[in-house]
């Protein structure tokens, strides 16, 4: 919910482009930060008052690479090319100009919002057969895994015993 609403804000600008004060004694008046009603007044003159309406986007990655090069190329600031593009989040173009400073224009492409799936949606078929792609049969395969895993832990007794020799051998030579 916005603190403040189009009425109040129109009020402001209407206030501030009659003249006679400046910003910040009317912000002051008024209660509001003076670089928000500064945005307030710029985006009423790029864009008159559906630039003090309520704005919900999300902007996509060829916009947002298009914001910055005109931020570039015109070495505007980051509250000039938010005024001139109607982007109301003032920080949005500093924090698009990190991620593409990072990681490229991909880094600029919007990400999708709450927690990760953990799951996928279809999971995969289990096999109905009783036989392998190669042929095998289930038994033929269960008795390779057994054979494999008796290959393996034989392998790591021998490497145990050569380990204790060699424990065996500089403890001689300590001696």
């Amino acid at each position: 919910m916005a603190k403040y609403n189009e009425q109040f804000r129109q009020q402001l600008v209407d206030e501030y482009l009659a003249g006679g004060i400046g910003v910040e004694g009317l912000a002051a008046r008024h209660g509001v930060d003076y670089s928000m009603l500064r945005r307030w007044i710029a985006s009423y003159e790029n864009h008159g008052s559906a630039g003090l309406r309520k704005k919900f986007v999300r902007y996509d990655a060829r916009f947002k690479m298009q914001v910055l090069r005109r931020m570039w190329s015109d070495d505007l600031s980051y509250r000039q090319v938010t005024a001139l593009f109607d982007i109301r989040d003032s920080g949005s173009v500093a924090r698009w100009a990190r991620l593409y400073d990072e990681g490229g224009l991909d880094a600029l492409a919007p990400r999708s919002r709450g927690c990760p799936r953990k799951m996928t949606a279809s999971q995969p078929e289990k096999p109905t057969e009783q036989t392998a792609p190669d042929g095998r049969t289930r038994e033929d395969l269960l008795k390779e895994i057994e054979y494999l895993r008796a290959e393996v832990a034989y392998l790591k007794k021998f490497d145990a015993l050569l380990e204790a020799k060699k424990r065996a051998a500089l403890r001689k030579k300590r001696r």
